[in-house]
């Protein structure tokens, strides 16, 4: 019996150990497996030797022709990524005994080969749950163009990176995102392109960023500490997690305090009859009631301030809180969007998420100052449909857009800009009618109703295109579509 070099080495008789040196991932495992499994040697005479940089045997070489149950190829994956050094013996030994006359096998709980497969497998998956729960990136320029990259710092306990690179792609599509870790790094730079690299450590991955004081408060907001349980939360999200959350390090205080709270709160219950006897504290309500009173009439300020206990329609229920425009109140151009996103949410701002930063880009392109120009949205409130913990954008519908309608009514008429720059289709639809076109009416100046408008596209048309490079066209048109505004301004 003789074997191909490049994938076998043996000693001079059939009984002899068998060294099989593969590609250390379940491609490379699968590729040596079915050539042992065609040459007849059994697991007990093999030796596995994973080698990083060793070449796949040429695509003719002979394969064994058995079947397994697909079960064991998913399953067979996702242990290929257990950290323990036996995983690939164990997966021949599987291999072999399905393919001779144990068919069965995998239905056998109290195996000790399947018990073990089960285990490394659900030891992964957990590892997977736990790398995309608390994966928490954090925003860097990119040296080569300026435009943001995502970059996350991760510590898996399992060999796990490119198993679960397809969920992050997924997910974050509209990114350019790099995660970090001790066992290999995955980059997504859009269009297609993933790519791996080598392991690093914890100095290669930023601290923090801008955002994240205004995450901080969003988690303090939604702790709840009449619902703590401080095992299952320790279970579900263990403290070796916690130096790369920005929201662990308020955990401490939050879970000091909770007994505090707790009991305020049941105060307050059994004690309501007897303060309404009183003064009553001052609510929420009150207290913006107070503000609105306080405000100066007829100001930005005080449209502001009635827009936060805006119940118009319900988006006001799942958002963090209104999201307001920004500027002076004598900007002589305003831009119009159609609603805040996640990152504008959290912030209580407009465009301050990937989107609102590419359109700083090309307002100094276009040689526009942000500081000079009011921003606002159509819809104040962030719509999304929730996936696991990601909060993705729903576009509003028209009922939603008309209850907002009066707040972007006010704002127009207290500003009075001379041009009202609308950003897509939303913004279009609300400033002009149902009539506008986007492709067709984009980039000239429009007169309705005795003001100025320009449409063009809204800039998370042009983060949706891809890479900078893709669609530096539609950049460019984009920005010539803005800089009309200069004369205005």
């Amino acid at each position: 019996m003789s074997f191909q070099a490049s994938l076998f080495d043996s000693q001079s008789t059939a009984g002899d150990q068998v060294v099989a040196r593969f590609a250390p991932d379940f491609a490379g495992w699968q590729n040596a497996a079915r050539r042992l499994l065609a040459a007849g040697i059994a697991p007990a005479r093999v030796w596995w030797q994973p080698t990083p940089d060793h070449e796949q045997a040429d695509a003719d070489a002979p394969a064994s022709g058995a079947r397994v149950p697909k079960a064991f190829v998913a399953q067979a994956r996702t242990v290929s990524c257990h950290r323990d050094d036996d995983r690939w013996a164990l997966l021949y030994r599987l291999l072999w005994r399905l393919t001779h006359g144990e068919r069965h096998v995998l239905q056998l709980a109290g195996d000790a080969d399947t018990a073990r497969f089960n285990r490394y497998a659900k030891a992964v998956r957990r590892d997977v749950h736990k790398m995309k729960a608390f994966v928490r990136f954090r925003e860097v320029p990119d040296t080569d163009d300026g435009a943001p990259r995502y970059v996350a710092w991760f510590e898996p306990e399992h060999f796990i990176v490119a198993y679960v690179s397809g969920f992050f792609q997924r997910r974050f599509a509209n990114m350019r995102w790099s995660i970090l870790t001790p066992v290999g790094c995955v980059h997504w730079e859009g269009q297609g392109q993933l790519w791996f690299s080598p392991a690093t450590d914890r100095s290669a991955a930023p601290e923090g960023d801008a955002l994240e004081q205004a995450w901080q408060i969003y988690y303090r907001s939604i702790f709840n500490p009449a619902r703590v349980k401080v095992r299952a939360m320790q279970s579900e999200m263990p403290q070796k997690y916690w130096k790369n959350m920005p929201e662990a390090h308020l955990i401490p205080t939050l879970l000091r305090d909770a007994d505090r709270r707790v009991q305020a709160m049941e105060a307050n219950r059994k004690h309501s009859d007897a303060l309404r006897c009183g003064p009553r504290p001052a609510s929420p309500e009150a207290d913006n009631a107070a503000a609105v009173a306080a405000s100066t009439p007829a100001s930005l300020e005080r449209l502001a301030l009635q827009a936060t206990t805006c119940r118009n329609c319900p988006l006001w229920q799942p958002a963090t809180q209104t999201v307001f425009g920004q500027g002076p109140a004598d900007a002589r151009v305003m831009l119009v969007g159609e609603q805040p996103g996640d990152h504008e949410d959290l912030a209580g701002l407009p465009f301050v998420g990937p989107a609102g930063q590419l359109l700083d880009r090309a307002l100094v392109a276009a040689g526009l100052s942000r500081e000079r120009l009011y921003l606002t949205n159509t819809v104040k409130h962030f719509k999304f449909s929730p996936r696991g913990k990601t909060r993705l954008h729903a576009t509003p519908s028209e009922t939603e857009v008309m209850a907002c309608r009066p707040w972007l009514d006010a704002e127009i008429g207290l500003v009075a800009p001379e041009l009202v720059i609308g950003l897509g289709a939303t913004a279009g639809r609300a400033l002009l009618g149902t009539d506008v076109r986007i492709n067709r009416d984009r980039g000239r100046i429009i007169t309705h109703d005795d003001r100025r408008y320009l449409l063009t596209v809204h800039p998370s048309y042009l983060l949706r295109r891809g890479t900078a490079a893709a669609n530096a066209s539609e950049y460019q048109r984009f920005v010539q579509d803005l800089a009309q505004a200069v004369d205005w301004v």
